[in-house]
């Protein structure tokens, strides 16, 4: 009897904990959503009011104060660009997140048409293999794949981009692997890429806000997944995710 009531304290403590870490992960996030929205609009007054000075007074400044209104702007825009993907972070998860039974082919093309210009201007080639189909949230899902073909499109190298997409049954789950022939990275780097604000290079040569991979993670572990990485500098890199086969 003792070990019995033993069992059921140490069940109800964990409960408790779980509860609370549900908790505060729940105001976490409507905290990263409150503040990020109301972020929003006094960023857009700096933005607008900074280039309209620009404007006013083009033939009127000396380069230097030209250059010091330009890292304004710039600087504005970047910051605009990390709270939008903050609020996407944020929104990934909230909600009842609805899961259909869909070809996940119908995800990739619809990542595909939403990188359509990005996929032109860089002369990429996309290669699917057939998917199958499995229940997710099929925005979340696009989102993904738009991440891993977008930085693989972002992190080309000299060569054009080739990136090829396969699946693979593995008992009670599928293996997804997103690869692409790029610049690639340090393999140790695969523990820091998919945390939140960690970037790789600087914002001067590649622009973003280091959330993208986070963001495929947050999706993919929601999925009841795992994500991770392998590369080599110079040789690509190829980016797996697992989804539950039901």
């Amino acid at each position: 009897a003792a070990r019995i009531d033993r069992e059921r304290r140490r069940a109800s403590e964990l409960q408790e904990v779980n509860n609370e870490l549900r908790r505060s992960n729940e105001e976490l996030e409507q905290f990263a959503y409150v503040v990020s929205h109301d972020l929003q609009e006094p960023l857009r007054q700096v933005i607008s009011f900074s280039g309209l000075i620009k404007q006013k007074l083009r033939d009127k400044v000396d380069p230097s104060t030209e250059e010091l209104l330009n890292f304004i702007v710039d600087g504005g825009m970047r910051m605009n660009d990390l709270i939008s993907d903050l609020l996407v972070y944020s929104r990934v998860g909230r909600g009842d997140s609805p899961k259909v039974l869909i070809a996940i082919e119908e995800a990739v093309n619809l990542a595909i048409l939403n990188l359509k210009t990005s996929i032109d201007e860089a002369e990429a080639t996309i290669v699917c293999d057939q998917l199958p189909s499995l229940p997710v949230n099929v925005t979340q899902i696009t989102q993904v794949f738009q991440n891993l073909i977008g930085n693989a499109i972002k992190f080309r190298s000299e060569k054009k981009p080739e990136i090829y997409i396969r699946a693979e049954q593995r008992d009670s789950f599928w293996l997804f692997s997103v690869r692409d022939n790029g610049i690639g990275f340090n393999n140790e780097d695969v523990r820091i890429i998919f945390n939140i604000f960690q970037r790789l290079h600087s914002t001067d040569k590649y622009k973003g806000s280091g959330i993208g991979l986070a963001i495929c993670r947050r999706i993919i572990e929601l999925h009841g997944g795992h994500v991770c990485a392998e590369s080599s500098p110079g040789h690509g890199a190829t980016f797996y995710f697992t989804l539950p086969v039901r």
